[in-house]
């Protein structure tokens, strides 16, 4: 019996490289290490001008990144506390990350979209306690916590029924625990909040370029993507990815991301005339348009084998639909919450029917 071929290990999952990319003028490639499903790196862009540097998504939070970016600022002759402006492109732990530390030493600015927030919450600390960002926020409005308390507040925020029944399961303890390493305490489990905001359209001048603001939700409601219509430089943080297809969770502040993700891969066609793609994980690419065709094409398809199932399986809940759409390492809460999208977006295009009972749904699919 011949053993099943190992899968391809893409682009995004490559451990992060040493090396710093001149991408284009006063614009550099560095790259900082992440292990999360699918990833190996984060790439954070430096942008260099006369002030000195603004980044694009600085990473994970905890000593292992942090150490690892101020050796790479070392090695374009810069220092920690010449970044003056940090953009995050949406609210994720591996994009906003390193915005704390970065503030305590440079007093960096914060830039993001206007829709910036925790995908569970708002930041609003006088908000609904049932929100996990309220979890992360509220505890420390008023006495600081210690780490443990914070991260055992953070994990039953996280450890809740999902809206197709189940219980999602937060990170490891030692995970989170190295994510509060080197002097960030509590403060690493706060969604940062921002200096300044844009809206779509907006300009922004950072690096010697005028940047156009994109909003594209989808991956997250808040996903901010800059284009320099200039030299066609288009930063794509996780929108448009060149190996894999960023993840379409049903837990969103959209209620239907699938449809929101599809129409922000349509408006690529808006920027023919981008010549290099500069996304968060992965290497720069360049046929912007064509890699959004193919994304949409993949969740098409995906629609289609939901349809198929349907046809065979009747009414069934998520996890029996995942499994059909999942290969089964893949199998979990990342898989059942993009199954999830899916299903919904059937059902608010009229296409299938659900039914909840027992803390669980189920779906006729038509």
């Amino acid at each position: 019996m011949t053993n099943p071929p190992a899968p391809v290990r893409r682009q995004e999952q490559e451990p992060a490289d040493d090396q710093i990319l001149e991408l284009a003028p006063d614009l550099y490639r560095l790259q900082l290490p992440i292990s999360m499903p699918g990833l190996g790196h984060v790439n954070c862009y430096a942008l260099e001008d006369d002030r000195g540097l603004a980044l694009v998504d600085p990473g994970l939070p905890g000593e292992a990144s942090w150490k690892v970016l101020a050796e790479r600022l070392g090695q374009l002759g810069a220092r920690v506390e010449h970044v003056h402006t940090v953009v995050v492109t949406h609210s994720h732990p591996d994009h906003f990350g390193g915005v704390h530390q970065l503030r305590d030493e440079s007093g960096a600015n914060l830039l993001t979209h206007a829709d910036f927030r925790s995908a569970f919450g708002n930041n609003d600390p006088g908000g609904s306690a049932s929100q996990l960002a309220d979890v992360v926020e509220e505890p420390l409005a008023d006495a600081e916590p210690s780490v443990d308390e914070a991260i055992e507040a953070f994990r039953e925020g996280m450890r809740r029924s999902t809206p197709w029944g189940g219980v999602r399961e937060p990170p490891p303890i030692e995970e989170m625990r190295a994510w509060s390493e080197g002097g960030l305490g509590p403060r690493a489990f706060r969604v940062p909040r921002p200096d300044r905001t844009v809206e779509d359209a907006d300009e922004v001048v950072l690096g010697r370029r005028t940047w156009l603001a994109v909003h594209t939700p989808g991956h997250t409601h808040d996903h901010l993507c800059l284009y320099d219509p200039a030299d066609g430089l288009f930063l794509s943080g996780d929108h448009v990815l060149p190996t894999i297809t960023p993840h379409i969770g049903g837990v969103s502040e959209l209620e239907d991301p699938l449809a929101m993700f599809m129409d922000s891969l349509d408006r690529m066609e808006e920027f023919a005339a981008v010549s290099l793609v500069l996304p968060a994980h992965g290497h720069p690419f360049t046929d912007l348009a064509g890699r959004a065709d193919d994304i949409r094409r993949h969740h098409g398809e995906r629609l289609d084998v939901i349809r198929e199932a349907g046809s065979e399986l009747g009414r069934a809940t998520v996890d029996a639909f995942m499994q059909r759409l999942f290969k089964e390492r893949s199998w979990g809460y990342m898989a059942a919450s993009e199954t999830y999208a899916h299903l919904e977006h059937l059902r608010l295009t009229g296409n299938a029917d659900r039914t909840d009972a027992g803390g669980s749904s189920s779906y006729l699919v038509a």
